[in-house]
């Protein structure tokens, strides 16, 4: 099927038209291939296949057999059973691009799929999606975690650059840590703010974003370029008596979150003094003042 003058450009289908679907899609229109049918249920998706990806949204088999590539961009725990059901339709999967975009998963859960003939990539955008129209900006110069067999590592490394990001190769038995490593920085993060904003406007204070900015980008720019070194405040001070004022305001104003805060600052200090950054002393008293051990 003709999809451009160019050589190598693909016919691309994209099962899920949601936020990552419709931006990948985007991306590799862009770079000159050419998406021709998308699946979805929701209306979000089918304003995104019509706005982002200029097709109408059909039936799942219609876009494997008119596409060349297949995003199947659904989430984590409808992925097995997307790849498993494609499987058992006999779809004709013979020398089509499969590639999924989960953190999670490698390339072991499109296994049914490769067995009949598909090549299996996992290209995972480390990256958040909001539904915005800048999403599609986003990509450049984004890293993505990459998976694949070894003949189809060029292939997977020329898709990601073409989308405008920087490829990272993550091991298949490596997918689940890697996941978890940057889902807890971006994820919790995100929490922690917007806990740390509820708690400064219960308080009176007028623009919490505003007061919090700052620091944040502060401490955002040290543990990047420092590590663990980059560490500031009242536990690598080992101010004890600080952290558990905090912990007993915490325990007034918002239960859960003094839980949280407490397994954190756990945290933090069996880091801070294994780096050397806090004093065994001073690691006791903070012991006391957390009520329990630091140590595992």
């Amino acid at each position: 099927m003709e999809t451009s003058d160019r050589p190598g450009r693909l016919a691309v289908g994209v099962l899920g038209a949601g936020r990552v679907g419709s931006v990948l899609g985007a991306a590799l229109a862009i770079a000159g291939h050419r998406v021709v049918a998308a699946s979805g249920v929701s209306d979000a998706s089918h304003r995104r296949a019509a706005e982002r990806l200029g097709v109408e949204l059909t039936r799942p088999d219609d876009v494997i057999a008119r596409s060349d590539l297949v995003l199947l961009t659904v989430p984590d725990d409808v992925l097995p059973g997307l790849v498993a059901g494609l499987a058992a339709t006999g779809a004709d999967l013979r020398g089509k691009l499969l590639v999924h975009a989960s953190g999670a998963y490698g390339l072991a859960v499109l296994q049914p799929a490769s067995d009949l003939g598909a090549l299996p990539l996992a290209l995972h955008p480390v990256m958040t999606f909001t539904g915005r129209d800048d999403d599609l900006v986003k990509l450049n110069g984004c890293s993505f975690g990459v998976t694949a067999p070894a003949m189809l590592r060029p292939v997977a490394e020329a898709l990601v650059i073409e989308m405008g990001g920087e490829p990272v190769w993550i091991a298949d038995q490596d997918r689940a840590l890697y996941h978890a490593a940057i889902a807890g920085a971006a994820n919790h993060m995100v929490t922690l703010i917007a806990e740390s904003q509820e708690l400064l406007a219960r308080i009176g204070v007028e623009h919490p974003g505003r007061l919090l900015g700052p620091l944040l980008g502060a401490a955002l720019d040290n543990v990047l370029r420092l590590g663990i070194a980059g560490l500031t405040g009242p536990v690598v001070r080992g101010d004890a008596g600080t952290v558990r004022k905090h912990v007993d305001a915490l325990i007034l104003a918002a239960p859960e979150a003094a839980d949280a805060y407490v397994a954190l600052a756990r945290l933090t200090a069996d880091r801070a003094l294994a780096a050397g950054l806090l004093k065994p002393e001073a690691a006791e008293r903070l012991l006391d003042a957390l009520g329990g051990n630091i140590w595992t």
